[in-house]
């Protein structure tokens, strides 16, 4: 049932769909910022001294007023390596009660879905500086947390990312990723569910088994590999120094992952993250996991994959009129360079 949108200001977050693309856009209410506050050329947002160790609000989470933790890891002395808690400025929040919105001819949603914090305990090693098994704890809890998570009610997809570097939207200095579980599957997802299933049908075969069995063989795109994954520059990269990882088998599901597998996987993207990070003199990067849906439906033509962009240009007119990337190094130049730093 529509519901018309009541004149008072919103207090929930709402999901705005573009009506001529199709497109989706959150309004966040929850983080809300005042007009004035954009004309401080960022100076307004929270925690403006990210290496300030004493100031972090994630070192210490209890003493800053977290949520209360929904996981907790510890080490064998009890004090904890990671821990997982609800924002306390959710984009999306499971509080609010679902609803379909309408003004005019334009529809949206309420925000309603669950986002949270996964936070490592040092303040200074983030992910390429981790080691393999402290990064597979890592993964271990993104997918006990997706797994939580993937069949409450309103949950179509769940959308788990990093952020490093304030140019890249890492307003906390303090490592660490989110989760987002959402009633809709981002358009950008329904390109490669729709692409993949288009070759499949074509081609009777993964394009993205496709990809990796021809970057193994030829190698020039290769960053590193070992049984299970591969970590390569794709041929049309968007950015320069950009790096997938896959499994090699045929895997449409991330949170299928088994306790071996996160192992291999742990190398492997430790292998790809510490080449970025020291070919690139530390630069801001973001990583997220690309997976099947879990709306109810079946993608077996999909290939869950990881995703790895360093912050490496800005995109410009050209890039914001057409939507095409101008990135300024060859991959196959990229990938042998990040090789040598292995």
């Amino acid at each position: 049932m529509l519901e018309k949108k009541s004149k008072n200001k919103n207090k929930h977050s709402e999901l705005r769909q573009d009506i001529v693309t199709g497109d989706w856009v959150v309004i966040a209410t929850g983080r809300a910022r005042r007009p004035e506050d954009f004309s401080k050329n960022g100076k307004g947002i929270e925690n403006e001294n990210l290496d300030n160790v004493q100031d972090c609000l994630f070192c210490e989470p209890e003493k800053s007023g977290q949520e209360k933790d929904v996981l907790i890891y510890k080490r064998p002395d009890d004090e904890w390596s990671l821990r997982v808690f609800p924002n306390k400025f959710p984009a999306f929040s499971h509080e609010d009660t679902f609803k379909k919105l309408e003004e005019g001819p334009y529809f949206s949603m309420t925000g309603t879905g669950y986002h949270e914090i996964f936070v490592t305990r040092d303040h200074f090693r983030h992910m390429p500086l981790l080691e393999e098994l402290e990064i597979a704890e890592v993964f271990d809890a993104y997918q006990e947390r997706y797994l939580s998570l993937m069949n409450q009610r309103h949950v179509d997809y769940v959308s788990i990312f990093h952020n490093h570097g304030k140019e890249v939207g890492a307003s906390i200095a303090h490592p660490h990723s989110q989760l987002m579980a959402i009633p809709v599957v981002s358009p950008y997802l329904e390109l490669e569910l729709k692409g993949a299933e288009r070759y499949y049908r074509a081609n009777k075969e993964c394009v993205y088994c496709l990809m990796a069995e021809y970057e193994i063989e030829h190698k020039k795109r290769i960053v590193f590999e070992n049984d299970e994954f591969v970590a390569f520059c794709p041929f049309a990269s968007r950015a320069a120094f950009e790096v997938w990882v896959l499994p090699k088998k045929h895997k449409p599901y991330f949170e299928r992952i088994k306790v071996e597998e996160k192992i291999k996987l742990a190398e492997v993207f430790k292998k790809a993250m510490n080449s970025i990070y020291h070919s690139l003199d530390n630069p801001p990067y973001n990583f997220y996991i690309h997976t099947s849906p879990c709306d109810g439906k079946d993608y077996p033509h999909f290939h869950w994959h990881i995703e790895i962009l360093p912050k490496t240009s800005t995109w410009a007119g050209f890039e914001l009129q057409t939507g095409i990337e101008i990135s300024t190094i060859q991959p196959e130049i990229a990938a042998e360079y990040l090789r040598k730093q292995i």
